[in-house]
């Protein structure tokens, strides 16, 4: 619908004179009164033009209102054009989506355009909690989103396995581990990691190591070490199981400690500076990041020449460029919002584009019980995680709730809505959908309806047959491919969420006003064949948020 409304209206771009060929024809979803799709493009060509926005509205309707898929062309306000489409244009085009399927709904839009999106990396320091949950939704999401729109997508996960802060788990552990021992070590104190899963990883080692760090000449140096290593290890382990039984699968992880090993720390500051962006300042190497937007320049290495963690982030991205990427996806929590510009500019000194590198901000997540905020968690210490959460309302529940919201907006989950069977529960509403019509096309079996012949063929799919009710629905499913589009290009997979919820909302009191088996044949057939159309983009859009679309609930 809206694919073939733009190529008419670039057509008539194409015969203004002084217009760009690639002039971009923009096209809106309008308020259901003034009708299915509009478009502001004579006010984008009054400028190039020279006229008034109204009068060039009145060319472009004199030419496009003849066309006979459009039932109604009207100009609103001051050059706004308003279509409605045509009944027997409508019912074609549903036909085309029964007949396409998936093909209909997508739109290629990627190109074959390289691009990476590095999500979740979590520090291996503890459990995932809601916050590393919703990005993980929002990047595996994204991905879908992506491939399916023709980008060549790449998941990865960068593991901070380098700084203090492993020091501080391993500590933590160690001194568990010791007092399991009944031996009195003095551990990080304040800043030691709490939460029952630190006692249980200091068992794990003492299970596998004995007692053998508690005795004096064995050195404590190398137990601390050991246990650093060990606790890494299951951290790891832990958080890729949570992932997987969240669904949520990574093409590659990257350790931030190989860059490290592979010196990649110290080639790019060398990169940088040969590029003439690094200077040295009372005994410290800095990166010229105001050059490019950054409110101050940033210290790379310090006085004492250990690096700050600005320098392994820089040779980290530069390695994802040098990977061959043509845009790099970054998915944050919203507390980093101030280092996109230093992240940006060093991205920039390295002679990329701006707009090669964009960073995606997600908001914590509030959980409630009833209305009450939940209390923290045992195991974690200091949050709720996101294997209890996983546990009480399972996977695709969660992953549908962390994307009902834009995901730089603060969300709130209720327990008890979410585990609720009704109209409240936004994923039971949609996947209810899906499975209702499957039950549909089962009871239609046992009533003898040749329902596969009938898919196949399409018979009745005459435009008579539908109600008003039934138009309206068929021009939603007929503006998914939009919604796609925009959802791609925006790089925010929330959209079809949103789409999926008015979808359902308008099936499901479609379900209790109409029978869709009924004694006249043809009606029968066309509702079937209505219910399939509705079941394949609420089975597309599912995909794409990674949620399954159940047959029976």
């Amino acid at each position: 619908m809206e694919k073939t409304f733009r190529k008419i209206l670039e057509q008539v771009c194409s015969s203004f004179p002084g217009v760009l060929t690639e002039f971009h024809v923009e096209i809106q979803i309008p308020k259901e009164e003034f009708g299915d799709l509009s478009t502001p493009l004579a006010m984008g060509l009054a400028k190039p033009l020279r006229k008034a926005p109204r009068a060039i509205a009145e060319q472009i309707v004199a030419v496009i209102s003849g066309n006979p898929i459009f039932e109604k062309v009207e100009i609103a306000g001051p050059g706004f054009i308003n279509v409605t489409f045509a009944k027997d244009f409508l019912v074609s085009e549903l036909a085309r989506l029964l007949t396409e399927q998936d093909a209909v709904l997508r739109e290629d839009i990627g190109l074959g355009k390289r691009v990476q999106i590095e999500f979740v990396s979590a520090n291996p320091t503890g459990p995932l909690h809601l916050g590393h949950g919703r990005g993980a939704a929002l990047g595996a999401a994204l991905a879908n989103l992506l491939s399916e729109a023709g980008f060549a997508v790449e998941k990865e996960f960068y593991i901070n396995d380098a700084g203090v802060q492993m020091q501080l788990l391993g500590k933590s552990v160690f001194e568990h581990y010791m007092r399991l021992c009944g031996v009195d070590y003095p551990g990080p104190g304040e800043d030691a990691y709490k939460g029952d899963y630190i006692g249980d990883i200091a068992r794990e080692f003492r299970d596998v190591h004995g007692d053998t760090y508690a005795v004096a000449d064995e050195g404590l140096e190398a137990g601390v070490a050991e246990a650093t290593e060990f606790a890494y290890t299951k951290m790891l382990a832990n958080i890729q199981t949570d992932l997987e039984d969240f669904g949520v699968v990574f093409d590659s992880w990257q350790s931030e400690r190989q860059l490290y090993n592979d010196n990649l720390v110290e080639q790019g500051i060398d990169d940088l500076s040969r590029r003439g962006h690094i200077f040295e300042q009372d005994g410290a190497l800095w990166f010229r990041s105001t050059g490019f937007g950054d409110d101050k320049d940033r210290v790379l290495v310090k006085q004492d020449g250990t690096y700050t963690y600005f320098a392994p982030d820089i040779a980290y991205h530069r390695r994802k460029f040098e990977k061959g990427f043509d845009e790099l996806i970054d998915i944050w929590g919203a507390d980093h919002h101030g280092y996109i510009p230093r992240m940006s500019a060093a991205i920039q000194a390295l002679g990329h584009p701006k707009d090669s590198f964009r960073v995606l901000l997600v908001q914590l997540v509030s959980l409630l019980k009833g209305g009450q905020p939940v209390q923290m968690s045992k195991r974690a210490g200091e949050f709720i995680t996101l294997r209890e959460i996983m546990d009480e309302i399972g996977p695709d529940t969660t992953k549908f709730l962390f994307l009902t919201r834009r995901s730089d907006s603060p969300l709130e989950i209720d327990i008890e809505v979410a585990k609720a069977q009704s109209n409240e529960n936004p994923v039971f509403y949609v996947q209810y959908a899906h499975a209702r019509i499957n039950s549909i096309f089962e009871k239609a079996r046992e009533s003898g309806i040749a329902v596969d012949m009938l898919l196949s063929t399409q018979g009745g799919l005459d435009p008579a047959r539908f109600n008003d009710d039934e138009y309206r629905l068929i021009k939603k499913l007929l503006l998914y491919p939009m919604v796609f589009g925009s959802a791609a290009n925006a790089r925010e997979p929330h959209r079809i969420t949103f789409y999926l919820q008015e979808l359902a909302g308008m099936f499901h009191p479609y379900y209790h006003k109409y029978r869709v088996i009924t004694d006249d044949s043809g009606v029968t057939a066309s509702r079937l064949l209505l219910c399939r159309a509705v079941q394949i983009v609420l089975r597309h859009g599912l995909r794409m948020l990674g949620v399954q679309a159940p047959d029976k609930m």
